[in-house]
Parts: structure tokens; sequence; C-alpha cells
């Protein structure tokens, strides 16, 4: 199933795969905390692995999200047309890389529930500054035009059962900071060291 997109939404998507790699490798550097500090700007970022669908292989898809009441909720503001949305679809199993830590959970989709609508417009307060960009003001817009604008999100409730650690999470580069930091350092007592002798 897929659902066709506007040229609009065709360049956003493109975008935001540029802006998702960085948000991944900020991530994997040890700033995912950092990057949630200003959430009405920058919004609640979260990592969220699934497996896809065909390659079996884990994909890693940085998403806004809102926590309401322990859950997580996300959307799939382009429609079924998303991969990681098609993926938990094929397999709901995923993990979850958040502000307080790596877990595991099980991701199912919310439909006719009453609550959707009231859900989604959490999530889209917590994109910060991306859903009004896109056209979505989830701050002015009445539930009425939200739900009109929105007839195509999917909103995913993901239920975190245990937390994970290991190899591979969250922070798996971080030691590339106190090692690059170490050899700036080195690099300078070098340079240093040669204009001293350059000198005498």
């Amino acid at each position: 199933m897929t659902t066709s997109i506007s040229p609009f939404e065709a360049r956003l998507r493109r975008g935001f795969k540029y802006v998702n790699r960085l948000l991944l490798l900020l991530w994997r550097l040890g700033f995912g905390r950092w990057l949630n500090s200003w959430p009405s700007v920058g919004g609640r970022v979260m990592v969220l692995t699934t497996i896809g669908r065909t390659s079996g292989i884990p994909r890693r898809t940085p998403l806004n999200y809102a926590l309401v009441d322990g859950a997580i909720y996300c959307t799939a503001g382009f429609g079924s047309i998303s991969d990681w949305y098609r993926n938990l679809r094929a397999n709901p199993a995923v993990e979850l890389w958040l502000p307080d830590g790596w877990w595991i959970g099980e991701a199912h989709e919310v439909a006719n529930d009453p609550a959707r609508l009231p859900l989604l417009r959490e999530v889209l307060i917590g994109s910060g500054i991306v859903a009004p960009l896109a056209g979505v003001n989830p701050h002015t817009l009445s539930d009425d035009a939200l739900a009109a604008a929105t007839a195509n999100y999917h909103l995913i409730r993901i239920e975190r059962a245990a937390a994970r650690t290991g190899p591979g999470g969250p922070d798996d580069l971080a030691w590339i900071w106190p090692l690059s930091t170490v050899a700036a350092l080195f690099l300078l007592m070098v340079a240093r060291w040669r204009r001293a002798v350059c000198v005498k």
C-alpha cells in the first residue's frame, strides 16, 4: 500500500533524508540529549530502529515524538510511503533511542480511537518548528482543520518493554571526542614546538 504525495512533499521528504543523516550522526556522537534541549524549536527527537521488511537489516530513523502516559507516539507524516512505517507494519518489534536511554518496544497503529487527534496534535507540537514549516500548525488549527490536514498521517504508539545495553546503541561514536581532543592537543603542541625551533 502506498500513498501519492505532492511535488512539494516529495522535495520535503528528500530534504528530511539529509537532515535525518545529520541527526542520526549527532545521536551517535553523544548529542541526543542536547538535541532535545529546546523542544519548542528543534522538537523532541528520538531514533527509531525497525527491521527492513525485505532486507532484514536494522534501519534507524530519527523522528519527532510525544511522551503521553508512559507511551511514545510518533507519526508517519508522508503516509504509507514512509519506509520505517512499512517496516514496522511488517514487524512491530522496534528499538528506541530516547534522552533517558535505549529501549526495546512494540509499535502499533492508532487508527479508530477517539484520542487519535489530540495525541496526533501532541506529536506535531513535539516536532517544534517542523510541522508549522510543513504547513500544519498544531497550535492554531482547529480540530476539524487539523483532521483534514493530517488525513493521510499514521499515528503510531510504542510501548517500551525493556531497557537495552551493549554495543551498537546511542553514543556508540562518542569515543571520537576524547580521541580527537587528544589528537588536536598533540598537533597544537607540535606546531608550537616547530615555531619555537624556527625562531631559534
